[in-house]
């Protein structure tokens, strides 16, 4: 691979304002029924989508390697999870290809306090989408994706920030 191609692609995966063309890698969309997911968070609990029924949940898709996921998690922890969880958000952090053990060393060291939930064989975001990290996806009360997003640009986390206090609201 040619110096200026490996450039080109070590800036687009860690520049922290990383977006990609819209629907790229999708299954899901706004507007479709969330899918029923399970996992083991850190800390050993079994996580299921059924018992979240009812509530506003926000799954966001990471790796602990990428840039824009590291620049989108601790504003995920202040501006929303800090903001909105006595309001009942749920916030579910889902470590695509990452072990329990994994996860549980970087929880620790990044101090989030939402929960972190394995995914190593990438069985619930391939419920979601098939490819592109972070990946940020909001369900309302009724079960159904209110917004859906990939990569990271302050704008959408602004238009992410809205949409959970609308749903909140409701």
């Amino acid at each position: 691979m040619k110096a200026s191609a490996l450039l080109a692609l070590l800036l687009i995966a860690f520049s922290p304002a990383f977006a990609v063309e819209a629907g790229e890698g999708d299954i899901v969309k706004v507007g479709q029924t969330a899918p029923a997911f399970s996992g083991q968070a850190v800390g050993g609990a079994t996580v299921d989508s059924a018992s979240l029924a009812g509530k506003v949940v926000l799954l966001n898709f990471f790796a602990t390697w990428c840039g824009p996921c590291m620049v989108e998690m601790p504003r995920i922890e202040t501006d929303l999870w800090q903001k909105h969880r006595d309001a009942g958000l749920v916030v579910l952090a889902i470590g695509r290809e990452h072990t329990v053990a994994e996860l549980t060393k970087f929880r620790d060291a990044k101090r989030f306090s939402f929960q972190i939930v394995a995914d190593p064989k990438r069985e619930i975001y391939a419920k979601y989408a098939t490819q592109y990290i972070p990946r940020c996806y909001l369900i309302g009360k009724d079960g159904k994706v209110k917004y859906a997003a990939m990569g990271y640009t302050p704008a959408d986390f602004e238009k992410l920030k809205t949409t959970v206090a609308a749903e909140l609201a409701k």
